[in-house]
């Protein structure tokens, strides 16, 4: 009996370790330059559900640091990741030539964003050290300018940041332009304690990356991200660059997922991976912009999503919602209505006010905590189901409190590594909805 209750505690210990809600392998802050290169690298990045991109800082290079954070701002509010910090140089002391390719190629829609108004990036990369307990990868697309200045002005950075990931030149790094544009931080950062991984470009001899058939893959990919990248090789301008569909800063989102594509050598504490199959690295790209980079579930193989599938007076909108809204929105509306019991107006809302909170931060699920004032009292609680399995924010995980001590209404509070935002429900949409349900009550009542 002894034996049976301490194996009983054993296991039940086991399972409670093993309970906690899902990580990323991969939390990182980024520093870019604003090359063309960048760009796609950093949306492979966005992609991907097993990175957590933190925060993205701007330094001199390709671009000066303020034109590349108006880049990079253009690049989030156009994918709807308006919460992800983003910081940039201030001291002002950029003093290269602007890429003219670099500067006319459009990230996203740039009207009302100032770069000299930015934050500084010592801020941004402070605080979010300081909310963040993982350990931490800084991923360098320009110059190792930023990792210096963070490593000899924020004290936590040598203890928190667990590897400097910097791209370079195929043809090793001391060539390249990334090390070039600030040699001093180069080689002072390749003597210090932190461990670099180098990521070498694909070589000449392997060709370009992008080649007819990965583009016009990108092309058949509906995420936003793969759509990203497909319409950048929709331009004129860029069919003409050569240097548009070169393997280079992409590099660094592919080696972080698949190691093995690579060549790796190590001295010390600093590494230097070359890329070695360029057929798998172009699969591994399809992959990542896919957001194929992780087992998404944890019961099913996969949702189905042809339109026969469902019920009659669903099945002749399936298409269409998902090309609207995605697929995310779509498995969790699927999930919250079977758990509901029924297709009901606000356990939608709840699912769309989580799937804005993970868009807003660029987040999976399992990753905030969500305070829900819609109470507990049907049909306005019924949010609190969409909210739960859009955002994996339950009681159970301790990540959801609903409100009953106050004003009931349609809002949710999220709090994410100390940030909060609320989302509502817009007066008009909120009024709309009165009077429908109103209508329904009168014609069917309060039961149907």
């Amino acid at each position: 009996m002894k034996r049976t209750i301490i194996t009983f505690v054993f296991v039940l210990s086991v399972l409670i370790l093993h309970s906690h809600p899902w990580k990323p392998s991969h939390y990182i802050i980024i520093d870019t330059d604003g090359g063309i290169d960048d760009m796609r690298a950093i949306t492979m990045l966005l992609a991907s559900p097993d990175v957590r991109v933190l925060g993205i800082t701007t330094s001199g290079g390709a671009l000066s640091p303020q034109n590349a954070y108006i880049k990079v701002k253009s690049l989030l509010n156009s994918l709807y990741h308006e919460g992800i910090l983003v910081g940039t140089d201030t001291d002002g002391s950029y003093s290269m030539k602007e890429f003219p390719f670099a500067l006319q190629t459009e990230w996203g829609k740039e009207d009302g964003i100032e770069g000299n108004n930015a934050p500084d990036n010592l801020s941004i990369i402070s605080g979010l050290i300081s909310a963040e307990k993982t350990k931490i990868s800084f991923i360098c697309l320009g110059s190792m300018t930023t990792a210096l200045k963070a490593l000899r002005n924020i004290p936590d950075f040598g203890r928190q940041v667990k590897e400097i990931v910097w791209s370079t030149d195929g043809s090793g790094y001391m060539n390249g332009f990334n090390y070039k544009i600030d040699k001093d931080a180069s080689v002072a950062m390749l003597k210090q304690e932190i461990p670099v991984r180098i990521v070498r470009s694909m070589s000449v001899q392997q060709g370009d990356l992008y080649n007819d058939q990965l583009i016009n893959a990108l092309g058949s990919i509906k995420t936003p991200y793969a759509i990203k990248i497909a319409s950048f090789f929709n331009k004129e301008t860029v069919k003409s660059h050569k240097f548009s569909f070169n393997g280079t800063d992409e590099m660094v989102p592919v080696f972080l997922h698949y190691p093995s594509l690579f060549v790796n050598k190590v001295t010390g504490i600093i590494s230097e991976s070359t890329p070695a199959d360029p057929e798998e690295i172009r699969k591994s790209t399809i992959k990542i912009v896919k957001g194929e980079t992780i087992e998404k579930n944890q019961v099913i193989k996969k949702l189905p999503l042809d339109p026969e599938f469902y019920f009659d007076d669903i099945s002749q909108s399936v298409n269409e919602i998902i090309e609207k809204h995605g697929v995310e929105e779509w498995k969790s509306g699927v999930f919250a209505s079977e758990m509901h019991r029924h297709l009901g107006i606000f356990e939608i809302i709840g699912v769309k006010m989580g799937i804005r909170a993970r868009e807003y931060f660029n987040t999976g699920v399992d990753e905030f905590k969500a305070v829900s004032y819609a109470g507990s009292t049907p049909p306005l609680s019924c949010m609190n189901d969409g909210l739960q399995v859009s955002t994996g924010s339950t009681p159970g995980h301790g990540l959801l409190t609903v409100r009953n001590d106050t004003v009931l209404a349609p809002v949710v509070d999220i709090t994410y590594m100390g940030r909060k935002i609320r989302i509502g429900l817009k007066p008009d949409i909120a009024r709309k909805i009165s009077s429908e349900l109103k209508e329904i009550n009168f014609i069917y009542g309060l039961d149907s």
